[in-house]
C-alpha cells in the first residue's frame, strides 16, 4: 500500500454519508446498483430461504453505515447487534432507525425486496422488522482483541461482515489476524456470511482514496478452511459497473459454518 496516496480506514476513517451516496444510493449517476445492492440481496435471499441460518443473535460488522444487507436476515433472528468503527457511522444508522430529518433514504431497497419476495404488503413491513430487530449499535475498535472492549458480547448464532476486512487489513497476515478477532464473536457452531472485493486496491470516498487489501478467491477460501470453517456457498460475481471510483474485479460472497 502506498501510504502517500491511500487513506487507511482504521487510522483515517472516511465520510460515511459520502460512502453511502457513492456506492449505495438511488442517484441516477450511481453505477454500482447491481454489484453492491441487487446481487448481494439476491444472494442473501437465496441463502436464508434454505432455512438453515437462523437463531437468537446476529452480529453485523460491516464497512461504513449501510444496512441493506440486514433486511433479509432480520426475519430470521430475534435481535441484531451492529458494530461500527466510527461515531459518524453510528449516527447515520441511528438517524435512519429513528426516522430523523436527513436520514439516508433506503426506500429503493424495497423495490429489490418486492422483486425477490413478490409480496408488497410484507415488503412494507421490512423497515419495521429491521428497525425493531436492531437492538444495539456499538462502537468497536478493530485494533483490540475484544472488539467491544471493555464490554464482552454474547456469542452470536451468525456474523455478517461486508467489506470490513478488506479495508482494515494491510496484508495477508493482517487479514487473518482480523478474521480471527471477528470470529471470536461467533458461537462454536455458528454461521458466517462474508462479503468482499476481489483484486481491489482502492475505493474513492469523496476526495479520499481509501486502501483496499488485494486478494483473490483462493485466498479467501483458504483462510476459512484453515480456520476450521466448512464453506456452504461461495459465489463470485464479476464486476458490471463502469467507473474508476474503485478497481475491484469481482465481489465474493461466502456462507460458511463451523462443525
Amino acid at each position: 500500500m502506498d501510504s502517500s496516496s491511500h487513506k487507511f480506514y482504521p487510522e483515517h476513517g472516511f465520510d460515511s454519508r459520502e460512502h453511502l451516496e457513492t456506492f449505495f444510493s438511488n442517484n441516477q449517476e450511481m453505477v454500482f446498483k447491481d454489484d453492491t445492492m441487487k446481487f448481494p440481496m439476491e444472494y442473501l435471499h437465496r441463502v436464508f430461504s434454505e432455512g438453515h441460518i437462523k437463531g437468537d443473535l446476529l452480529i453485523d460488522i460491516s464497512a461504513g453505515s449501510f444496512i441493506h444487507n440486514l433486511y433479509t436476515p432480520s426475519g430470521y433472528f430475534k435481535q441484531i447487534l451492529v458494530l461500527k468503527c466510527s461515531e459518524q457511522c453510528i449516527m447515520e444508522v441511528n438517524k435512519w432507525i429513528n426516522t430523523h430529518t436527513g436520514a439516508f433514504d433506503w426506500s429503493h431497497v424495497m423495490a429489490y425486496i418486492k422483486c425477490l419476495e413478490g409480496n408488497s404488503d410484507q415488503c412494507q413491513d421490512k423497515d419495521i422488522t429491521l428497525k425493531t430487530a436492531i437492538t444495539k449499535i456499538m462502537k468497536c475498535d478493530t485494533d483490540k482483541e475484544n472488539l467491544t472492549d471493555p464490554e464482552v458480547l454474547p456469542p452470536a448464532d451468525c456474523v455478517i461482515s461486508a467489506w470490513m476486512l478488506d479495508i482494515i487489513s494491510k496484508d495477508q497476515d493482517d487479514y487473518i489476524k482480523n478474521f480471527r478477532k471477528f470470529m471470536k464473536l461467533l458461537k462454536p457452531e455458528g454461521y458466517l456470511i462474508l462479503f468482499g472485493s476481489i483484486n481491489a486496491t482502492y475505493a474513492m470516498v469523496g476526495q479520499d482514496k481509501v486502501h483496499v487489501f488485494k486478494y483473490d478467491e483462493n485466498f479467501a477460501r483458504k483462510v476459512l478452511t484453515d480456520e476450521g470453517f466448512v464453506i456452504d456457498h461461495c459465489v463470485v460475481q464479476k464486476r458490471t459497473a463502469d467507473s474508476d471510483l474503485t478497481d475491484y474485479k469481482a465481489f465474493i460472497f461466502i456462507t460458511a459454518h463451523r462443525e
